[in-house]
């Protein structure tokens, strides 16, 4: 396999250094890990349609609609926030 190289500032360089070494791992290789677990927006947009079709399929047994994904959305947040269970 043929490298390249990758110009990066000195801090940049340095905190990839030291992640990888935590990691037991050569720069090398922890790059190309980072690389291979960030998708890309075409993966998101799969994993997205993919994900909302079970949904349909197994939970609510119909097409979900804009007013089901915001309150998906609303749930996140409350959840995030702690807010379960309250009385809005």
């Amino acid at each position: 396999m043929a490298d390249t190289t990758i110009k990066v500032d000195p801090a940049v360089r340095d905190r990839l250094m030291v992640l990888a070494r935590e990691r037991g791992m050569t720069m090398r290789d922890f790059v190309a890990e980072l690389a291979g677990a960030a998708p890309t927006e075409e993966e998101l947009r799969a994993r997205y349609e993919k994900t909302k079709a079970y949904v349909e399929k197994h939970f609510v047994g119909r097409p979900l609609t804009e007013e089901d994904e915001k309150a998906g959305e609303q749930m996140w947040a409350d959840i995030e926030a702690n807010r379960i269970g309250e009385v809005q």
